[in-house]
Parts: C-alpha cells; sequence; structure tokens
C-alpha cells in the first residue's frame, strides 16, 4: 500500500484536509447540522434522525471526532456529542483562507 506523504505538507494544509475528509459525506454534513440545531444531543437521538444504522452513524461521528469537528462525553450507557467550537472555528478560518485565496487571483484561468 502507498504511503501519503502527508509529512511533507505543512500543519495547515493537513488540517485542511482532515477537515475536508470529515465533510466528505453527506451523512456527516447531516450529522453536523443536527448538533449545530440541537446543540447537543445523545447518539440515539441522531440515529432515529438518519436513515442509517446505528453502526454506521458511529462510524460517521468517529471519523468527524477524529477530526475534532465534535466532542463527545460519556454518561452512562450513551455518548453525547457537540460541536467543539475551538476546531469548529479553526476549520472555518482555514477552509475560508483556503476559498479566499482563489477570490483574490489576480488573473483568472481561462
Amino acid at each position: 500500500m502507498g504511503t501519503t506523504k502527508a509529512e511533507e505538507f505543512s500543519v495547515k494544509d493537513n488540517r485542511v484536509a482532515k477537515f475536508a475528509k470529515a465533510l466528505s459525506h453527506p451523512a456527516r454534513v447531516a450529522i453536523l447540522k443536527f448538533l449545530i440545531k440541537q446543540q447537543s444531543c445523545i447518539c440515539g437521538d441522531i440515529v432515529n434522525e438518519l436513515p442509517l444504522s446505528q453502526s454506521t452513524v458511529s462510524q460517521h461521528l468517529k471519523e468527524l471526532k477524529d477530526a475534532g469537528l465534535i466532542k463527545g462525553d460519556i454518561e452512562g450507557a450513551s455518548v453525547c456529542y457537540c460541536i467543539d467550537t475551538k476546531v469548529w472555528q479553526d476549520a472555518k478560518k482555514y477552509l475560508n483562507e483556503l476559498f479566499d485565496d482563489y477570490k483574490n487571483l489576480k488573473t483568472k484561468c481561462c
């Protein structure tokens, strides 16, 4: 299996890629929108909102948590998830900077 050579890129570029990967599935976008709307929730609530199995939702939550976009606290047998505000702001800043770099181009392609 080939290596990604992630270490060859800046920390910032790796973070942007991690955020983009976490946002790359519509179920994860739906989960984030639900968490934003609810401000926090228990995993079971998320399963009730999506047409996916508990195990699939758990995998998507893991991806979002690995990217740092959400955090979770264990409360008994359930986990309560919410948006990680600091990381969310970092993601917004880094992704906006990427899009702004294009907006500020002096010459346009094609």
